[in-house]
């Protein structure tokens, strides 16, 4: 059976969470490269937005939307099914596809955790009100995560790695857009 997409319009709050990598199976399964280790967002939303890869072939233009009937791990990826799939050469066609997810529509974190791409563009300031810097980046080191703060040192781009622990991060602020954190500029 063809490969029938219907065009749409990608979200405002869309974050791109992975890619298509193969077809997965004979009945239209998918197999998926999620960008994150904890892809909870590909199992929550039912409606992933999907544009062309850079390079390689297009099978279609523009945002279209897959309507998904199931997603779930499996080994080192994810393996997912759509209404709009129907068979392996569907799924086939969609390699390299790459996957949006409105932000709307990830699950609600736990007291106390945060997503990362909710943390990129937040002012670090540490507890006497001395901006440190905005959020750049995050690296996960394996035993805990690092916010990675971009700043100016003599007049040159830097940057500053604050470990994101308890002991060094006093308050999240969202809505403030603000991390206040203890550590000293000269750190």
């Amino acid at each position: 059976m063809p490969l029938v997409l219907e065009a749409a319009e990608l979200p405002a709050d869309a974050i791109e969470v992975g890619r298509i990598l193969d077809a997965w199976g004979i009945k239209g399964w998918f197999k998926v490269l999620p960008y994150s280790a904890s892809p909870e967002a590909l199992f929550a939303s039912r409606r992933w937005f999907l544009q062309p890869s850079e390079k390689g072939a297009k099978t279609f233009t523009g945002t279209v939307q897959l309507s998904i009937k199931e997603a779930k791990d499996h080994s080192d990826s994810v393996v997912a099914s759509a209404h709009e799939v129907p068979d392996r050469d569907a799924a086939e066609a969609l390699r390299g596809a790459r996957i949006f997810v409105a932000r709307s529509s990830f699950p609600t974190p736990d007291k106390d955790e945060y997503y990362w791409i909710d943390l990129i563009g937040l002012d670090v300031v540490n507890r006497e009100g001395v901006v440190l810097g905005q959020v750049s980046d995050l690296m996960s080191t394996g035993p805990q995560t690092v916010l990675v703060v971009a700043h100016e040192h003599e007049g040159k781009p830097a940057e500053r790695m604050i470990p994101f622990v308890s002991a060094y991060v006093d308050a999240v602020d969202l809505p403030q857009r603000r991390i206040t954190v203890d550590w000293q500029p000269d750190y």
